[in-house]
């Protein structure tokens, strides 16, 4: 039997009916690592004793009918910004190549008290800063659909472990699309539920106020069941608050689906006046087509403030960005050079030159700019203004509407060799950034592969903490797409 084509929900029945053992499941992904990911790339580091540790307690407490979660026995992927104790943490950057993490972040405490199986540590652009993978610093992660192109980003590796079937469910960041974008590149349902959901304790700060933890999953049901785990309020994370609706149990039978009877989506008319990929438009009519089929309602909606959205987004995201990086000073832990040097202020100098890739440091030099004295005023102040215009503007929408869609990405996942300028690959996340303006959930979910292999995402947002309906719409709108 092959168990890892499976989902986790049928991997926790296949464990309760005593179908297959832990330690099996286990080996058998370690396995298709040890066979896959030489081609992928999608794994920087493999934690192989400590994941068959754990799948030999899990197989004990099965054995001794002790009560356990739905998560118990799943391996799972965690983005290498996230800590996992006694276990690297590089951010895909020379500056923390050999940096071992002291302590589990929250979500990933969770997750081991809940007996999940943790298969490594996975790719990721430079300190999450990209949408390809391309600026890690160990390597581009390959699309697992499509060798020669790229799987996306800064999640990459997520979405990679997968759609190989190297991981059944992975943990990853979202900051501006992160979680979603590779979602759609690799055919995995990924999302980013409301901010503040999940603790963000232990997940290396891109932005403080974009950031939030995410899931890639083979399935909607296995996002819940992530979800229900690690969702909750962290007395050491200020930003966290909690999300009750993301931690509920669904009646998974066709009949008690809720089906797409009187919802209304809007769609931005600013988006359908884009010039998008062929492709990816018809993709995008075909889903509307499904809703209406359904019963939904999808209509045009004008919000101009989208206009400004990307400017919005860099302007803020860059200046958090210089913020946190500069407590890489290469004396209490990360990379230092090895020239020589008479002060610490040429130390610092070299060790950061060395130790950080070109992306991060163009970014780290851009929100040094901005929040510089006079600059703050003209530009970062200014973007927190149009960032509560976005707000106030989807917030009215969502008085009228459940649902925005659009779009995951307006393009195909791009081949390696292809050559964007940094321009190029911020605009692309015109689709997905609004939701980390507002702090909304919003989940990408791909459409049925056509001959060449490649999927599109589509994605639904919702108002803040309407995650339950997010998710029971996303499910819906799956089962209709797998008729």
């Amino acid at each position: 039997m092959t168990f890892s084509n499976l989902r986790a929900w049928e991997i926790a029945q296949g464990y309760r009916n005593k179908d297959f053992s832990c330690e099996e499941v286990t080996r058998e992904f370690l396995d298709n690592i040890d066979k896959k990911d030489k081609n992928i790339n999608a794994y920087i580091t493999v934690t192989e004793e400590m994941a068959m540790k754990k799948a030999r307690e899990v197989d004990e407490k099965f054995h001794n009918r002790e009560e356990m979660s739905l998560l118990a026995g799943v391996p799972i992927s965690v983005k290498d910004n996230i800590s996992v104790k006694n276990v690297k943490m590089t951010c895909a950057s020379r500056m923390l190549e050999n940096y071992i993490a002291p302590y589990d972040a929250t979500l990933v405490k969770k997750i081991k008290d809940n007996d999940g199986v943790i298969l490594g540590k996975v790719n990721l652009d430079e300190f999450a800063m990209g949408a390809s993978t391309k600026t890690s610093y160990f390597g581009v992660t390959k699309n697992p659909l499509d060798l020669t192109r790229v799987s996306g980003g800064s999640s990459g590796g997520s979405a990679a472990s997968v759609s190989a079937n190297m991981a059944v469910i992975s943990i990853g960041s979202d900051t501006g699309g992160s979680v979603r974008q590779p979602s759609s590149f690799c055919k995995t349902v990924g999302m980013k539920p409301t901010y503040g959901s999940i603790s963000r304790f232990g997940m290396a700060s891109m932005a403080n106020t974009f950031d939030q933890p995410g899931v890639i999953a083979k399935d909607v049901r296995d996002l819940t069941i992530m979800f229900n785990v690690i969702e909750g309020r962290d007395e050491r994370d200020a930003t966290s608050v909690g999300n009750p609706g993301l931690k509920f149990d669904f009646d998974f039978s066709d009949a008690a689906i809720k089906n797409l009877e009187g919802k209304k989506f809007a769609i931005p008319k600013t988006y359908l006046e884009m010039d998008l990929n062929k492709r990816v438009r018809g993709e995008l009519d075909k889903a509307i087509e499904i809703l209406k089929e359904n019963g939904a309602i999808v209509e045009a909606y004008d919000i101009n403030s989208l206009n400004y959205t990307i400017e919005t987004y860099n302007i803020l995201v860059n200046g958090e960005i210089a913020s946190n990086l500069a407590r890489f000073d290469s004396i209490r832990y990360g990379h230092r050079t090895d020239k020589k040097f008479d002060t610490v202020e040429e130390m610092y100098r070299a060790s950061r030159s060395e130790g950080f890739g070109e992306e991060v440091k163009r970014r780290i030099m851009i929100g040094t700019h901005i929040l510089s004295m006079e600059n703050a005023d003209e530009f970062y102040y200014k973007a927190l203004k149009v960032r509560g215009l976005i707000k106030r503007d989807m917030d009215r929408m969502f008085k009228d509407y459940d649902f925005m869609i659009c779009p995951t990405f307006p393009v195909l996942p791009f081949k390696i060799d292809d050559e964007m300028s940094p321009i190029e690959m911020y605009q692309a996340d015109l689709f997905t950034i609004p939701a980390n303006m507002v702090g909304s959930p919003s989940i990408s979910l791909p459409m049925p592969a056509a001959e060449d292999g490649l999927s599109v995402g589509i994605e639904f947002t919702a108002r803040r903490f309407k995650d339950k309906d997010l998710l029971q719409a996303s499910l819906a709108f799956e089962r209709s797409l797998n008729k």
